[in-house]
């Protein structure tokens, strides 16, 4: 009977002490760090809004051919970030001319790719906070070079150093949040911060409708140039210092963290003797000891969860969401309207409870809502062929496409990145983050590219593929994925590393 209390009791519990470590963590640092974090996140959605309502005025006055056009502004939005947040999405990726990859398309890919390369070994050698200075003045450099682009080969610069500059950030901004938050809050301080990138493409592709674009350009800087005079006053990583030798300054850093009054003793110990552990058992083989037997374990979890949204068809899925409005007869603003808003209080959601319930709880609930989605959508070729409860399809279409995208919204759009942050010890950390990126960058090309072919191919074949990798990681994550909640990362690292 008691342990029947005690368990009805726990979530409560859980829910009080959450709020608890919420108010214990308001110390000016961390705030700053927080919003350091989250502005990055915005700035990153931004980005990635961009493109969207600029296309015709682009192509009008620097006079683009709609091949040029389509590969400026629709390869970076679905080669790293394929969540469809507008009706934009299908219109870009299927229109005739989108596979003709320019001069533009190219070098955007090798700035993503080459900021995935470089974003460990750069994070490594010179800090988080000097790497988030790096990537926000690569920012603002990049979107005053298409603000006042005269030729095109002003505007490839500002985009090439926007995509090196998301390719970096990409790791590194769960990567810092998670190195500085309490262990009971790093979860919901880093999807948080994550939530930031679906705000600001909201916003972006908003004022679009209204702003001229290149003063959209310029409002875009807004965000990173906000960041940079905060970055004065926000803490280095203490796992970072511990790494390059800097131990004295571990213990005052915690202490701005925590709150003077804290005793951050324990803690400083801790990061110490795992950081000097990790010394005294490593070598000097650069990336290649990332490939180590010990580390397969953890590699293989946080490259297969990075990929897995991507490989269970979420690049080519996003792009025939309107499609599927539109054969079954639901309004494409209703329905991309819908999705967005289920998707991002399923993300408020996720938020609340990943550090209540835990990260793999809620990774298994977003792969099963995911998988599910596929079963609902083969009803719908069914009713209408047999012409059964046809009032109701369009409802299922609705149903089928925000149960999709609101069960990624809980676990699967930021708890992979979480985890990937949270699993690698220091010394591997920033080789870690650069395969981690372009498993991501390489996984989410792949389906975007193929999408096409393999529907054209066979619609069923193509989504019973879908089904059977999202079945697969739903496996995946239940026998193989640990619990990360509660634990310091220095015991989820010993956890992994065997």
């Amino acid at each position: 009977m008691a342990e029947e209390v005690l368990l009805l009791s726990s979530p409560s519990e859980s829910c009080t002490s959450l709020l608890s470590e919420i108010s214990n963590a308001s110390t000016r640092a961390f705030v700053l760090a927080f919003t350091v974090g989250s502005c990055g996140a915005f700035a990153f959605g931004c980005i990635i809004g961009y493109s969207a309502p600029t296309q015709s005025s682009i192509m009008k006055d620097l006079n683009l051919s709609i091949a040029d056009a389509s590969s400026i502004l629709s390869i970076l939005v679905y080669f790293i970030f394929p969540v469809d947040f507008g009706s934009f999405s299908f219109q870009l990726l299927f229109c005739p001319f989108c596979s003709q990859y320019s001069l533009f398309g190219s070098i955007l890919t090798v700035g993503l790719i080459l900021g995935a390369l470089i974003c460990g070994k750069l994070t490594d050698l010179v800090g988080r906070v000097y790497t988030i200075w790096i990537t926000n003045i690569l920012f603002v450099i990049g979107w005053f070079a298409i603000a006042f682009a005269k030729a095109v080969w002003l505007l490839d610069l500002g985009r090439l150093l926007q995509g090196i500059s998301i390719g970096i950030s990409a790791y590194l901004g769960p990567v810092y949040i998670t190195e500085i938050a309490p262990r009971k809050l790093r979860g919901a301080a880093c999807s948080m911060s994550q939530l930031f990138t679906g705000v600001g493409i909201s916003v972006v592709y908003a004022l679009g409708t209204v702003v001229a674009w290149r003063n959209l350009a310029i409002l875009g800087s807004i965000p990173s140039l906000m960041i940079l005079p905060l970055l004065f006053f926000i803490p280095e990583s203490p796992r970072w210092l511990a790494k390059v030798g800097r131990e004295k300054e571990v213990e005052e850093i915690l202490s701005r963290l925590r709150g003077e009054n804290s005793d951050v003793s324990d803690e400083a110990g801790e990061i110490l003797a795992y950081t000097e552990h990790v010394k005294q058992q490593g070598d000097d083989r650069g990336f290649l000891k990332l490939f180590q037997r010990k580390y397969a374990f953890s590699l293989t979890i946080g490259v297969v969860l990075i990929a897995l949204p991507q490989l269970g068809g979420l690049s080519g899925y996003s792009f025939y969401t309107e499609s599927i409005f539109i054969s079954t007869g639901v309004s494409s603003d209703v329905g991309f309207i819908s999705t967005s808003i289920v998707q991002m209080l399923a993300g408020v959601l996720g938020t609340v409870l990943v550090d209540v319930s835990g990260r793999r709880s809620l990774l298994l609930v977003s792969q099963a809502g995911m998988h599910a989605y596929y079963y609902i959508y083969f009803t719908n070729p069914f009713l209408i062929e047999n012409h059964c409860w046809e009032t109701g399809t369009p409802i299922l279409a609705l149903i089928s496409v925000t149960l999709y995208f609101g069960s990624y919204g809980l676990g699967m759009g930021s708890i992979p990145s979480i985890i990937a942050s949270e699993i690698y010890p220091v010394d591997v950390k920033g080789a870690a983050g650069t395969m981690c990126g372009l498993a991501s960058s390489i996984s989410s090309w792949l389906v975007a590219y193929s999408f096409s072919f393999l529907f054209q191919w066979s619609t069923t074949g193509t989504f019973l593929m879908f089904t059977t990798v999202t079945g697969i990681g739903f496996v995946f994550i239940a026998k193989l994925v640990p619990e990360t909640r509660g634990k310091s990362l220095e015991e989820i690292q010993s956890l992994f590393s065997f």
